[in-house]
């Protein structure tokens, strides 16, 4: 009998198998970190590490990655400096720091720490692609062209993952704006889940409601704990 590949090699199929078929708008080009050699063996690490099963885990989606998280490691919300004093991987790259990674690895080490919080989750994003206008970081949907044209794609992504990554009926979003309404509306069409849960997104609290971190990290693990009970 043979047997389901791990979620490990499941992730690793899908990231590198991207496709980007989409027309770009004047002046942004596509940031795809699994092009790169050393991101590219550094996400092997790293999900080798957390993912070597065959468990169900909830699908928490991002916007896209940015050029100082997983634009850099290939993992998303994972800075260098995260990457290496949190999940225990060295690496070369500048140990640079990158706010939404702040977030997201302090409210881990409050769920129970990486093992736990992996064994449990999956991070992506609706557009598993970054990309770049004017050397800047840009969210896909700054641009209605871009984010019109990603349609495709970002269907197709989220078709793939859920088709080979074992997950649960809920997922959750970080971002409560345009990131929830975009993946709301894929969702409404083509029902990948039950419910999506929303979430503030980690840099919006970084910069705007940084005294009330706690509070954050409680609603988070709240949420987070509810989906992941489903499965």
């Amino acid at each position: 009998m043979k047997h389901a590949p791990t979620q490990e090699k499941a992730i690793l199929e899908f990231l590198t198998g991207l496709n980007p078929e989409f027309r770009l708008p004047r002046g942004v080009s596509i940031m795809n970190p699994f092009q790169d050699q050393t991101a590219l063996k550094l996400a092997k690490i790293f999900y080798k590490k957390f993912y070597s099963d065959h468990d169900a885990r909830v699908m928490i989606f991002g916007i896209n990655p940015g050029r100082f998280g997983g634009g850099i490691t290939g993992i998303p919300f994972t800075d260098p400096q995260k990457l290496e004093r949190c999940c225990g991987i060295p690496n070369e790259f500048r140990k640079v720091k990158e706010l939404s990674a702040d977030f997201i690895y302090r409210m881990i080490e409050a769920y129970g720490g990486v093992k736990m919080f992996y064994r449990q989750f999956f991070i992506t994003a609706v557009s598993p692609l970054g990309f770049v206008r004017d050397g800047k970081n840009m969210n896909y949907y700054d641009d209605p062209q871009l984010a019109k044209s990603i349609a495709g794609f970002a269907t197709e992504c989220l078709r793939r993952q859920i088709q080979t990554i074992k997950t649960g009926p809920s997922c959750i979003c970080l971002g409560e704006g345009k990131n929830y309404k975009y993946l709301s509306t894929l969702n409404e069409k083509h029902r990948f889940f039950d419910q999506i849960i929303p979430l503030p997104h980690p840099r919006w609290i970084m910069q705007y409601r940084r005294p009330k971190i706690k509070e954050y990290i409680n609603t988070y693990i709240r949420q987070l704990s509810i989906a992941y009970s489903k499965i």
